[in-house]
């Protein structure tokens, strides 16, 4: 991916945290993780809008847990999203949940080299492309992807795609870092 990009918002600092920034992350986390810590960098650094994120959070959310996409399908487009978007902060994130999702490391690879032509995993990646290339899906792609997916799962593939490439924009240029850095 790409270097470090320059950190323009922090983690609210845990003496800032207040009733508003705990509950606009209601709809994702547990009460007992609405802090600092619990909530992770990315979270951390959203409350600091605590009217944004509690409108935002439900949408990312419903991608994360209630899509009509299986976890798998939902990780391959994610994957591919925040690899086009130069996400490493997504990416290390959603690595362990592509692996309990069933992806090897080899799917993985193959997924941020733009390699991935196995089957279904090949057409959701080339889908994610063709969205970031053209802002479309193109017709064949469309019709293929309809031969695997309902219309409901094909719509929740487009808002996949975009909603983490939101998130990926939103995380690289507030140049959020990983918990470990």
């Amino acid at each position: 991916m790409t270097e470090a990009r320059p950190v323009r918002l922090t983690p609210l600092p845990a003496g800032e945290w207040d009733d508003r920034a705990r509950a606009s992350l209601a709809s994702l986390i547990p009460a007992e993780r609405a802090n600092p810590g619990g909530a992770g960098n990315v979270l951390a650094t959203l409350v600091r809008h605590p009217d944004l994120t509690r409108a935002y959070l439900p949408f990312n959310a419903y991608l994360l847990r209630d899509s009509t996409l299986s976890p798998r399908v939902r990780e391959v487009a994610l994957l591919r999203v925040v690899s086009r978007g130069e996400c490493e902060y997504l990416w290390d994130h959603h690595v362990p949940i592509a692996e309990r999702a069933g992806l090897t490391a080899q799917d993985i690879s193959a997924i941020r080299s733009g390699g991935a032509t196995d089957g279904v995993d090949g057409m959701v990646a080339g889908a994610v492309d063709e969205l970031i290339e053209h802002h479309t899906i193109t017709q064949p792609t469309w019709d293929e992807l309809g031969r695997v997916f309902s219309d409901q799962q094909r719509m929740d593939l487009v808002f996949t795609i975009g909603g983490y490439l939101l998130l990926a924009l939103a995380v690289n240029t507030l140049g959020v870092q990983n918990e470990q850095s």
